[in-house]
């Protein structure tokens, strides 16, 4: 039976039981430095530069990089939930990183603003149409100023289908169980999540649907939104122990530049 997904569901599924059910991914402060080593790696960061984080969820690599001597972050992201979380860490750890709720398809903030556009942990695909990811693409493009960077990661499309699993469950703390049911058509993966809680019951049962990329195509609209010297990088991962991390295990980085 088909998997029946509401076109709306990035609007709710970011909350705190996500942070539960992808602690290990999202939640994980070795694996967010070794995210950060790979940015600091591909992008010529400044102390000076305006970084934006885009669908930056509740900051972790924001928080990360101001850290390391870079204060200029803003987060922008839909969940109010993973901002407000992101805004309590970063005033725990005294780090200046600035949070604002909003569209990542028409943001508001002011064009050629940034040194830096970060589209990090496959916040591409939400959308119902392809389209919608170009404005995504589009967006960043008017906020970056002339010769600044954009970097994209995401779950690799071809090794997704070549790799494809449409069942995989994991526990949390011995108390919680994930089940995940997978569907694979053409470029889109749709998913049912059912989230058990050992005392308590059901916790939760929703569906979402991610469109999936290969690098050229990726890169072909990298390319149609506007950005030159637009570079690829297939061979990264951030999680080392084995397993079923969903879309987090095989990750696609491309790298671009506002002329």
């Amino acid at each position: 039976m088909s998997i029946t997904v509401n076109p709306d569901w990035w609007k709710s599924l970011f909350d705190e039981v996500y942070l539960l059910t992808d602690a290990r991914s999202v939640c994980n402060r070795e694996i967010t430095r070794r995210e950060v080593d790979v940015i600091c790696e591909l992008l010529p960061l400044e102390a000076e530069d305006r970084i934006l984080d885009l669908c930056g969820g509740q900051g972790r690599h924001s928080i990360d990089l101001a850290e390391r001597g870079y204060p200029y972050c803003t987060v922008f992201d839909y969940s109010h939930i993973l901002l407000e979380r992101g805004r309590r860490t970063a005033t725990e750890l005294a780090r200046p990183v600035a949070f604002i709720q909003g569209d990542a398809t028409d943001t508001g903030l002011p064009a050629g603003h940034f040194n830096h556009v970060l589209l990090l942990g496959n916040s591409l695909g939400y959308l119902p149409e392809s389209l919608d990811d170009l404005h995504i693409m589009q967006e960043a493009f008017r906020v970056l100023n002339p010769g600044g960077w954009l970097l994209v990661d995401v779950t690799d499309g071809a090794v997704v289908r070549e790799k494809f699993n449409p069942n995989a469950w994991h526990e949390i703390e011995d108390k919680f169980v994930v089940c995940r049911q997978r569907e694979l058509a053409d470029n889109c993966i749709r998913a049912r999540e059912v989230v058990i809680c050992k005392e308590r019951g059901l916790v939760r049962d929703q569906s979402y649907a991610i469109r999936t990329y290969d690098a050229g195509h990726l890169a072909g609209l990298v390319r149609q939104a506007g950005f030159a010297e637009v570079a690829a990088r297939q061979d990264f991962s951030s999680q080392q122990a084995g397993g079923d991390f969903g879309f987090m295990n095989h990750r696609l980085l491309i790298t671009a530049r506002k002329p």
